[in-house]
């Protein structure tokens, strides 16, 4: 959920509206906390609640009855997934008033509901009109026609048979122009099914009180949302007429519109962001595969940026991006959709595109960036941009390798001179890639017949003191290179994977882990736990396992004092095989961890069935976690899932001060990065 500061920020947009508007967080646990409120304390005709219910839950903020009422409502809002609208009654020091209340839930990108918005408007005048309408057919008639409401009689047919002179005078015509035409005239035409499903379910049942919402259109052709209030009454004849009660709701939908535009979009630039490209991106690829449509990918990345950033400041760098978001917007709007992946880094998918036309479009930006000048107080400064184009077709493969493709692309045109633009052959891509695997194969199979290999560790830290003592890190692995550099692992396991060499770096790891903790009672004695990663192809071998044990047995060392870490996709693509390794491996009391927990999210499913000791948080998360609200949502829900489940979090990448803070403001156990420590050789240790 939000914090303070982001609460600050959404107070001013509460604020521009005219109802009273609050925010209510739906927590995870099913309960229910006040985020916001722009109402203020109360007073005679106000409403009997202010800012100091921000924070608290209905049952700390009302007395019994209220909140067990208003939870109620809330909670019908979340199972129905749809707006629920209820009156109540409070006593102001004018005596009893009434008031309408309006629920609308709020979706994160992943359907789930996250908040729910409320607003309250009084309608004390409106109930008062309806007794008096019940009271007096005499009084009905003054009251109905003055009413500041917008007030509207049909008959079952919905012909209008009048209007008050409000509700005339808000849509923009006057009464007599409204009397014997047909309300489903003024209904927006995507919403007519809605209005006549409305008008058809008063005719059903006229007993009942019926409401709905739809776009109504006034008479400048002005569009506006209105929340209607419907129930059968009779006119002087003893004839079924329809009163209609309507209440313009556009602000709260502005609101609620406004909401989810930032949870898919950049602060800064206002083009969509990360997340919500990819997602489209998968829509173009599956709109590829399922036809003949040919799209094209371009991934940007500024040149030269960074002296901006050094010599003019970062709010010199953060003007530059937007300045830059706009040309490019001009460029390639339209149906194209562009996005800022962050940093300098920006992609354009061209829709309907071929490959040709992409070049000649990204070569038209090229040239367009490298003509353009950023003025900075009294300076002038350029910069440039490479750009990697990759088609999209039917023979496309998956989001992520296509998305990847276009960043290698792009660092092509970067290490051809930069300020360029270079577009993707997939002989040539193949031939390359096949070329720097076979290297890599050898270079592998070299480095473990002659021991190359070697161990190194990065250690895992208690974010607060309260986590107890001991020590923890993570093992990794590193080939020596000709020069004597220490390669990191994740240069050369893919390419292990792929060549079934990936459980023979495995055993080295856990022959070397065990036998240098062996020969290390001392550090053993310190060691609360150990962390070795392990391969998905090593999940599915049966003989891993008795590898393992004949090398427990062998060192004697404790078993607890290891764990072994496996990726959430491998864990999920060899879910079978990963849950009986795990089972096999926990009965000699070795510990496990679901690594890079939250990069996919289909874990959740699976979370239940996976015997797991600990979920380390993907670093992908934590990178903007102090700026992003939604990072910081996400890393809050995977903390309080492994706290309901009984597991201890691991932050990774936490590489800032500030990262380390936020994190011990969530409560998560482990942090790791290189805030806490770079990886350095186990020897060191000693």
């Amino acid at each position: 959920m939000l914090n303070s500061s982001d609460r600050a920020a959404v107070i001013p947009v509460l604020n521009s509206i005219g109802a009273h508007v609050y925010l209510v967080d739906v927590l995870d646990d099913g309960t229910f906390r006040y985020f916001a409120v722009n109402w203020k304390e109360d007073k005679d005709g106000e409403l009997p609640y202010s800012g100091t219910i921000v924070g608290k839950r209905p049952d700390e903020a009302f007395k019994a009855e209220q909140a067990s009422r208003v939870t109620r409502h809330y909670r019908q809002c979340i199972d129905q997934h749809s707006n629920i609208e209820f009156e109540g009654t409070y006593m102001s020091a004018s005596g009893q008033r009434w008031t309408n209340h309006f629920l609308a839930p709020i979706f994160d990108l992943n359907g789930r509901i996250v908040r729910i918005m409320g607003t309250i408007v009084d309608i004390t005048s409106r109930k008062l009109a309806e007794q008096a309408l019940r009271e007096s057919k005499e009084r009905f008639h003054a009251l109905y026609d003055n009413n500041p409401a917008r007030l509207t009689t049909i008959n079952l047919d919905g012909i209008i048979l009048s209007a008050n002179k409000f509700g005339a005078e808000y849509s923009g015509f006057t009464q007599n122009e409204l009397v014997n035409t047909s309300v489903f005239d003024y209904v927006h035409k995507d919403d007519k099914h809605i209005a006549e499903q409305f008008l058809k379910d008063i005719r059903l049942t006229p007993e009942k009180l019926h409401r709905t919402e739809f776009r109504s259109l006034k008479k400048n052709g002005d569009v506006m949302w209105m929340s209607n209030t419907a129930h059968v009454t009779e006119d002087e004849q003893g004839n079924p007429v329809v009163l209609v009660v309507s209440d313009d709701t556009s602000r709260m939908h502005k609101l609620s519109e406004e909401l989810v535009h930032q949870a898919s979009h950049d602060s800064l630039t206002g083009l969509v962001n990360r997340k919500e490209f990819e997602r489209l991106l998968q829509d173009m690829l599956e709109n590829a595969h399922s036809g003949t449509a040919e799209h094209a990918l371009c991934y940007l990345d500024l040149d030269q940026f960074k002296i901006i950033n050094d010599t003019c400041g970062h709010i010199a760098g953060d003007e530059l991006l937007r300045q830059l978001g706009i040309l490019l917007k001009t460029e390639v709007g339209g149906d194209n959709i562009l996005s800022r992946l962050g940093g300098d880094e920006f992609a354009v998918i061209l829709r309907n595109c071929t490959l040709d036309e992409a070049e000649k479009v990204s070569t038209t930006l090229c040239r367009m960036i490298e003509n353009y000048i950023f003025l900075w107080g009294d300076k002038r400064y350029t910069i440039g941009v490479s750009i990697g184009v990759v088609p999209i077709t039917s023979t496309s493969g998956e989001r992520i390798r296509v998305l990847s493709t276009a960043e290698r692309v792009c660092y092509v045109a970067k290490d051809k001179g930069r300020n360029r633009v270079h577009v993707y052959h997939e002989d040539d891509e193949e031939a390359l890639k096949r070329h720097g695997d076979m290297q890599w194969v050898n270079r592998i199979k070299v480095a473990i017949a002659e021991n190359q290999l070697h161990l190194f560790f990065q250690p895992i830290a208690p974010v607060s003191m309260s986590q107890g003592a001991g020590e923890s890190y993570e093992l990794f692995l590193r080939i020596e290179d000709e020069e004597g550099r220490m390669i990191p692992s994740s240069l050369f396991l893919p390419v292990a994977e792929h060549y079934n060499l990936a459980t023979r770096l495995d055993q080295w790891m856990v022959t070397t882990t065990f036998e240098w903790l062996a020969g290390n009672p001392d550090q053993v004695e310190k060691l609360s736990f150990c962390t070795i990663n392990l391969s998905g192809k090593t999940l599915g071998n049966d003989e891993f396992i008795q590898f393992v044990l004949d090398r427990l047995d062998a060192t004697g060392i404790p078993a607890d004092k290891v764990c072994f870490e496996i990726t959430e996709t491998a864990a999920i693509s060899n879910l079978s095989s990963a849950l009986h390794f795990i089972a096999a491996l926990k009965k000699r009391g070795f510990r496990f961890a679901l690594d890079d927990f939250g990069s996919g999210w289909s874990s959740l499913a699976y979370l239940k069935k996976f015997p797991v000791d600990y979920l380390k948080i993907d670093g992908v998360f934590m990178k903007d976690i102090v700026d992003d609200p939604i990072d910081l949502a996400l890393v809050k829900s995977i903390h309080e899932i492994g706290q309901l489940m009984g597991k201890k979090t691991i932050a990774e990448s936490v590489e800032t001060e500030a990262i380390h803070d936020k994190l011990r403001e969530i409560g998560v156990d482990f942090c790791q990065g290189y805030n806490i420590g770079r990886p350095l050789p186990i020897g060191d240790k000693i």
